[in-house]
This record gives structure tokens, C-alpha cells and sequence, in this order.
């Protein structure tokens, strides 16, 4: 399946369904709250090691290139994780809640500035994580134990209230919406901790500071829509050693990670014009009359020759039968044909920005709500250049990577790549890259190249088909 047959389909299938509910990248507006949180911490800790700044967070991310990741960063800047801490946190564990009281033991990939966990790609959860850094201090100062307890949830709000804490995490923060505002209940040993201090940061770097009450309970509120963080601390009494090292104290840090509203539903005008602008681009078969071409075709090493006539209708109809070769060259023209044929404007499809990242080299991250499969955009120049599908076992997404201006300065795919992933474990299994050719004929772009390269544990195989001597079929317009 391709590129442009994705989005045709996801269209069709959100206008047909306006209430389907679906549920960034170095930039995230998380990691610039992060800056703000610097602040706070050192006026906290008081300690000559650089760590003292940094703060540790989760992030669950909209899905994307690869499917939906837990995203773990220890930073002091705005812009990503701090590659130098990386292998100190490296053995920060992760859990998964998505079921009430079921908690899934995650696994936690290293990269060069911060820890990826693969997630599902739809449905409420919860992340929550454990991380001992280890004994902090220099002369003169209080050596101390350094823990964080990092949180992050996203999906319905009534199925988020659900989520329980998990026993063997000492120090957790939960959060629940009721009456328009959010309520915090900082649990210490699963007892709500009595005039809890709490504050929140904006991806703004804007914060509030609010506090429980006597029985536990913070009631807050975010001004604006966006993605926001939660935190509090703790410092204990309680001395003990660490990897062979003193400490008389220990100092713990928990947060809970948020995008505000809780849920977010229907379009996003601005998002929908952005689409549809590219999908207007998009070079199409009016008025087509169909045609037919001589095909030869290698598909791993096996020849195939014949001819092709497809229909106004877009029917495909080959001369030549051979049980490998014959299919795939089928299937591929359908697929062309598919993208191609011109078809009526139907209602506008029901997609949102799914985060504020403006800057990333791909474009905006569109999510699209409707149809059977997890799916999500990315758009720049009025180009579709993304396509991320979720599909069950299979996490895929379309990457463009050079598109061709027809005589009507529309848009025809030239190369593009296509990687599987498995979406239980996130390995990769297998990539794709695809080449098209076109050729004018009246005022219709018809295909006359494809190549198809798939690399997998397998090896490498190749599929071309070209078509030649092009014709028209009666009644056409020139």
C-alpha cells in the first residue's frame, strides 16, 4: 500500500465517520518547561555536580515515524536531553498502565540524548518511571541519595481517573479531571501527603504554584491548552549507602506530564485547511480516458512482459499471466491508478496538530481522527512529505523524499521510503524504497517507471516494471 493510497482512504473513511474519536521530536513544548524547572531545582539542591540542574521527565508522545513512544529526558536546556547524563539514567525503568492495576514492564531504548520506549498507538495510558542517579554532594555540603519518579498520561480523561498507583513506586503524583479543572493528590506509600506543594509549568515557561489541602487534595487549573508538567519533592531524613557511597539524606522529585484538555476531540480548522491544501496539490486524472502500454517487468530476478489497458473506470486488465510477476505488477498499477483518478470533494477530513513543534525538518504532525488504524501526518510546503499508519502487528510509515511538478504545477511522487516495524517490540523489519517516473500524454500523467527496493534480515530484493508506447484509449481529450 502507498502513500497517497493511505491518505485517500483516511480521508474517505473521516468523512464517513465525524465522531471517531483517535487519540515531537528534539523540540517537545515538555523539554522547554524543562528550562523553567531548572530554576526551581536549584534553589533546592545545592551541589557542585552539573546533575544538580538537570530534571528528569516523561513525555508519551502522539504517534509518529515508528508508532507512539515514552519519551525520557534529563536536561537542563530547552532543546533536548543532556547527551552527557545519558548513561547515568540509562537504567531508568518504565512501566505501562493501560488497564486499571495491570502494569507492563516496558523496554527502554538508549539514544544519544535520551530514552525511547515503544507505547500502543491508541487508547488511554499511563508511564511511570523509576530512576536512583545516585549520591550527590561535595565539600561542605550535605551528601544525598538523588531518586526521580517521572509520570506522563494521555487518552480519556474518565479512563485516565481509573488508573491506579503503582505499590512499589514510594513517591507519585495523581491526577484527575472533575468540574473543568484538574485535582493532584501527591501520594507518599500510597498516602495522600497533606499540604503538598505543587507547580506547574507551561510550555510557555509560565508557572503556577498551588498547594493541597489537609487531606491531600490540589485543585488547578491550566489557563490555555497545551502541554504542561506537574511536580513536587520530597527530602527525607534517612541516611544510608549507595553504590559505596555515604549519603544522609534522600531527595526525590516526581511529576506527571499532561497535555491540557485531558482529551482532545474533532478538528482543528487551521490543521484541516493545512491538509486539504495538500491534498489539493496533489497531481489527479480528470476526466480520464484510460489507456494502454506495453509493461516489461523483473521482479527479483523473474522476467515478465506483456501489455496493460486500464479502463476509464481505472479496471485493470493485463495480457500475461505468471503466478510471482503478475500480481505485483496488478497490484502496483492499482495502487497508481488509485492515487491518480480524480475523485469528488467529500465532507473535511477531522484532523489536529498534534503538538507545537513548527520547526521540524518533515513538517507538522497532523492526527487524523476516523477509520480503523492510528494514523498521523506530517505537512510542509503543501506537501504531504509523512504518512504513519498503525496496522495491528505492523507499525508503518511513509517517508517523501523528492516529489516531481507536473505542466500544471501539481504534485507527482518521484522517491519515497516505506519502513515496517513491528508494533509489539518496535524492530525494524523491513524498508522500502520506491522510485516513480511519469510521462505526459494529453493532459494526463501516466506512469512509466517504478523501482521497488526492499532490504529486510532476508537480503535485498528488486521489482521494476516500465510501460512504454502509451496510448489513449477512444474518446479521450487531447
Amino acid at each position: 500500500m502507498t502513500h497517497h493510497d493511505l491518505v485517500s482512504r483516511d480521508a474517505q473513511r473521516s468523512a464517513g465517520n465525524p465522531n471517531a474519536i483517535a487519540s515531537r521530536s528534539g523540540r517537545a513544548p515538555l523539554r522547554v518547561a524543562a528550562n523553567l524547572m531548572v530554576v526551581v531545582l536549584l534553589l533546592m539542591l545545592v551541589c557542585a555536580d552539573t546533575a544538580q540542574a538537570h530534571f528528569l521527565f516523561v513525555r508519551l508522545r502522539p504517534p509518529a515515524e515508528g508508532g507512539r513512544y515514552a519519551e525520557v529526558y534529563f536536561s537542563d536546556v530547552a532543546d533536548a536531553g543532556d547527551p552527557r547524563f545519558i548513561d547515568k539514567i540509562a537504567h531508568t525503568t518504565l512501566w505501562l498502565q493501560t488497564k486499571p492495576g495491570s502494569f507492563e514492564l516496558l523496554t527502554v531504548h538508549k539514544t544519544p540524548d535520551r530514552l525511547r520506549a515503544l507505547v500502543p498507538s491508541t487508547g488511554t495510558a499511563a508511564v511511570i518511571g523509576e530512576c536512583t542517579y545516585g549520591v550527590l554532594g561535595g565539600p561542605k555540603r550535605t551528601p544525598f541519595l538523588l531518586r526521580h519518579y517521572p509520570k506522563a498520561v494521555a487518552g480519556k480523561a474518565d479512563e485516565i481517573a481509573l488508573l491506579q498507583r503503582k505499590p512499589e513506586i514510594p513517591f507519585e503524583i495523581q491526577i484527575r479531571e472533575g468540574e473543568g479543572q484538574l485535582e493532584f493528590i501527591a501520594l507518599r506509600n500510597g498516602k495522600p501527603i497533606p499540604n503538598a506543594q505543587f507547580i506547574s509549568v507551561a510550555a510557555d515557561l509560565k508557572n503556577d504554584k498551588f498547594a493541597a489541602n489537609a487531606d491531600g487534595k490540589a485543585t488547578w487549573k491550566p489557563a490555555t491548552p497545551g502541554y504542561y508538567a506537574v511536580y513536587t519533592n520530597q527530602t527525607l531524613k534517612e541516611a544510608g549507602v549507595h553504590q559505596g557511597q555515604k549519603y544522609e539524606e534522600i531527595r526525590e522529585f516526581t511529576t506527571v506530564g499532561f497535555a491540557w484538555p485531558l482529551e482532545s476531540k474533532g478538528a482543528d480548522s487551521k490543521a484541516v485547511n493545512l491538509f486539504q491544501e495538500a491534498i489539493a496539490t496533489r497531481a489527479a486524472w480528470a476526466d480520464f480516458p484510460g489507456f494502454s502500454a506495453d509493461v516489461k517487468a523483473s521482479v527479483d530476478g523473474r522476467a515478465w512482459k506483456g501489455s496493460v489497458t486500464i479502463s476509464a473506470k481505472g479496471d485493470v486488465d493485463l495480457s500475461a499471466d505468471d503466478e510471482v510477476a503478475t500480481p505485483w505488477v496488478k497490484e502496483q498499477l492499482e495502487s497508481m491508478v488509485m492515487h491518480r483518478l480524480a475523485r469528488p470533494q467529500g465532507k473535511p477530513p477531522i484532523v489536529r496538530f498534534a503538538d507545537d513543534d513548527v520547526d521540524h525538518p518533515l513538517g507538522r504532525l497532523l492526527i487524523f481522527e476516523g477509520g480503523s488504524f492510528a494514523s498521523s501526518y506530517r505537512v510542509k510546503d503543501r506537501q504531504i512529505m509523512v504518512v504513519n499508519r498503525s496496522m495491528g502487528k505492523l507499525n508503518m510509515t511513509i517517508t517523501v523524499m523528492e516529489n516531481d511538478r507536473n505542466a500544471d504545477k501539481k504534485i507527482l511522487p518521484r522517491s519515497y521510503t516505506v519502513q515496517y516495524w513491528n508494533s509489539l517490540n518496535g524492530n525494524l523489519q523491513r524498508t522500502e524504497a520506491i522510485q516513480n517516473r511519469w510521462t505526459r500524454l494529453g493532459s494526463w500523467d501516466l506512469p512509466t517507471q517504478l523501482t521497488v527496493v526492499t532490504s529486510s534480515t532476508a537480503g535485498q530484493g528488486v521489482k521494476t516494471m516500465t510501460l512504454s508506447q502509451h496510448r489513449l484509449l477512444k474518446g479521450a481529450r487531447d
